[in-house]
């Protein structure tokens, strides 16, 4: 990625930072009017059902990503692994896990934007990649998951939020 200051990458991780609290609140919000046996259904995810993608998304992002970036630790945890069985602690979890991100985010020096992220793979395979880059694919990633899960409810019949990060910023520029 090309080389931007500090500010410059403060404020765009920043900005998804912010998004992917907001995005995960009004997502988790959604789901919450899910029937049980909805939330649980195989709704041909690739993780398979509602709960299935949520809890692939606190592995993925706060327990492997989160680590990685945060404590330069490289976990081994299958990405199919169920952390949380229980829906309300899973929805806490990821709303705990998204605000992590911020407060990283700004402890960081240009430097470390410009720099690689040094890490081992969920299968122990040694890996050295652009860290803007990455930290980039830790929001898609949650962008992807959401959009899945959207998709999920709409087929379900239920009402799904709508997540563009155009309404997040339209929001933060109403307060």
């Amino acid at each position: 990625m090309a080389t931007l200051s500090t500010s410059t990458w403060h404020s765009h991780f920043n900005m998804q930072a912010r998004y992917h609290v907001w995005a995960t609140h009004r997502l988790l919000e959604a789901v919450s009017r899910v029937s049980a046996e909805d939330y649980q259904r195989d709704v041909g995810l690739f993780f398979k059902s509602i709960h299935g993608t949520l809890n692939h998304m606190l592995v993925a992002e706060h327990l492997l990503w989160y680590a990685r970036f945060a404590k330069g630790a490289s976990p081994v945890l299958a990405l199919d692994a169920e952390i949380e069985p229980e829906r309300e602690r899973l929805a806490q979890a990821l709303k705990g896990g998204s605000a992590n991100w911020t407060p990283l985010i700004a402890s960081w020096s240009a430097e470390r934007f410009d720099s690689h992220l040094d890490y081992q793979t969920s299968k122990g395979v040694p890996q050295s990649l652009p860290f803007a880059a990455t930290l980039a694919h830790v929001f898609n990633h949650a962008t992807h998951h959401r959009g899945q899960i959207t998709a999920a409810l709409t087929a379900l019949g239920q009402p799904c939020p709508e997540l563009d990060m155009v309404y997040c910023l339209q929001e933060e520029s109403r307060k």
